[in-house]
Order: structure tokens, then C-alpha cells, then sequence
């Protein structure tokens, strides 16, 4: 992970990734990135972001593979 971060939200994709998205950063800021985990290899990708740093968020699983974040706040 190329930021370290907590109250952030975890979802597994279909094809088996693992996307990890907003949280605190260790300086105790909001992010608004998101990265992917690769379990087979054991890698991260920084993928988008979201248009507002989020903590204490949910994310959902739309049936068209979409990830749905809602809720949580910004500072």
C-alpha cells in the first residue's frame, strides 16, 4: 500500500481483487485515493480517486461491478 491509512473501506472485487479506498492517512488527514491488491501477486496499483476524501464510509458492490461509496465524512 502506498498510503498508509485506517477508517478506511474494504471491498473485494469479482475478479478478485481487493480495492481499499479513503481513510486517515498517518498524518491524520482525510484521502480521498483508492488503491487495488492483487492477492496472486501480492502487489498494489493506485487506481482513481474519489471526489471527496472519506472516513468511516461504506462501500457497496453494484451488480454492474461498480463500487458505490456513501456516507462517512471529511475531516
Amino acid at each position: 500500500m502506498s498510503i498508509a491509512r485506517y477508517y478506511h473501506s474494504i471491498s473485494t472485487l469479482a475478479n478478485g481483487s481487493v480495492l481499499v479506498a479513503g481513510g486517515i492517512n498517518s498524518g491524520g488527514n482525510p484521502v480521498n485515493s483508492a488503491e487495488l491488491y492483487n492477492p496472486s501477486t501480492g502487489n498494489w496499483t493506485t487506481t482513481g480517486s474519489m471526489s471527496v476524501a472519506r472516513q468511516f464510509h461504506t462501500a457497496s458492490i453494484l451488480a454492474n461491478g461498480f463500487v458505490l461509496v456513501a456516507g462517512g465524512n471529511s475531516y
